[in-house]
């Protein structure tokens, strides 16, 4: 008796700047990354989530034509040993502890068991003297889309930005599903029309995802 084929999973795809932006300060609460983890695999099916999100580099070397992930763990150290110098200026010093924190945090991420896909901050001097750090992701993502395309059977997309459209309404073309699950305030009207009944807005998930120390 010839046996069935196996469904195919979902794969989630996490924009981290459009999801997370403003971080805790905008959503209201703080969120637990292993319960946000184990709540779209159980209640989506999910057996692969890419979280796509920027690094700061502080001077690491690193190359995205070298085709590899960044060593979270030697980039944590190469920072590390920059804290210790000496003649650092207080924001400085400010900047380097928090890049510490944010390295850390996405080192766990990787414990938990996100596919982190990060790409190196660039910094871009505006007209009036200010900084302004970039790391769009939106590329990177819509790539890994399509590369997997023949992988899964749908994609869980925790992002709102109207930018993924065109892919999205691909993928329904090419017969995926598609699930949208991301911040009603921050959701293009565009992707909340092509996903209609499939939207699912994450601040209504606090009783489920908020971590509680």
């Amino acid at each position: 008796m010839p046996q069935r084929s196996k469904a195919k999973p979902f794969f989630a795809f996490i924009d981290a700047s459009n999801l997370f932006y403003g971080g805790e300060k905008s959503l209201g609460w703080k969120i637990d990354y292993s319960k946000l983890l184990s709540y779209i695999k159980k209640q989506y099916r999910v057996s692969k989530v890419f979280y796509y999100g920027g690094v700061e580099l502080n001077g690491f070397l690193y190359s995205q034509l070298e085709q590899k992930a960044i060593d979270l763990s030697k980039l944590l150290a190469h920072i590390q040993r920059e804290l210790k110098e000496e003649k650092r200026s207080k924001e400085r010093q400010m900047q380097l502890t928090q890049n510490t924190a944010k390295v850390k945090f996405y080192i766990k991420l990787g414990q938990f068991g996100y596919k982190l896909l990060l790409k190196p901050v660039k910094m871009y001097r505006e007209p009036d003297g200010r900084t302004t750090k970039k790391a769009n992701c939106d590329v990177d993502m819509t790539f890994d889309l399509m590369y997997h395309l023949k992988e899964y059977s749908g994609a869980l997309v925790l992002s709102g930005d109207g930018d993924f459209v065109v892919v999205l309404k691909h993928l329904k073309k090419m017969g995926k599903k598609v699930i949208i699950l991301a911040r009603g305030e921050r959701t293009a009207r565009e992707i909340r029309q092509l996903a209609g009944g499939d939207f699912r807005d994450f601040s209504r998930l606090r009783t489920k995802l908020e971590f509680k120390p």
